[in-house]
């Protein structure tokens, strides 16, 4: 599995559908699966499921493994991730549109797995619960450090990505990350 894909405006549109990357999340979250296990999980049918999977297929964010029988195909992520830069699709009003939405959509499904949590962070046990949760921090940084300190995050991910591997103890979790500014209708900064 490759690690990050860098979106183009194909992608970042065929992606940019509340089912499609739902079935993306899943794929990666929890791992390869039928359009059948997919449509159940998400509570829509499998024919849908099995259209949007081929959408998800043709722009490389998915793939068959092979592994099914019949017509029962087994599908997984391509990628553990994807990235783009808002920059890439100025001018292009329908990009544009997929990464307002795309941005919109992870930030809530951020925010709906915390509520999740929290609701049912008291039965966790005090290790979890301590070492699990939220934070926050004002910086005072230009653009060049901002990138600079969001690849200092991405390289410390990346080598925690997998280190609970074979541990019994180990959950997956999920690490979200904004930054924006801290008072968004302040005039923009001159260029």
């Amino acid at each position: 599995m490759v690690d990050t894909i860098r979106l183009d405006a194909t992608a970042l549109r065929v992606l940019a559908h509340p089912l499609r990357s739902r079935l993306l999340s899943q794929l990666r979250l929890h791992g390869e699966a039928t359009a059948t296990e997919l449509a159940d999980r998400l509570g829509t049918n499998t024919g849908a499921t099995s259209y949007h999977l081929r959408k998800l297929e043709e722009v490389g964010l998915v793939n068959d493994t092979g592994t099914g029988a019949g017509k029962r195909r087994v599908w997984e992520a391509a990628t553990r991730g994807h990235e783009w830069e808002p920059s890439d699709f100025a001018g292009d009003e329908e990009a544009e549109a997929s990464v307002s939405w795309l941005t919109r959509h992870y930030t809530a499904e951020l925010v709906e797995r915390a509520e999740l949590f929290f609701q049912a962070e008291a039965g966790w046990p005090a290790a979890w619960r301590d070492a699990l949760g939220y934070g926050d921090d004002g910086l005072l940084l230009t653009p060049e450090q901002a990138r600079e300190m969001r690849e200092e995050i991405q390289a410390v991910l990346h080598r925690f990505r997998d280190a609970g591997a074979g541990d019994p103890q180990a959950v997956r979790v999920i690490h979200g990350s904004l930054l924006v500014p801290v008072e968004a209708t302040y005039q923009a900064p001159q260029r």
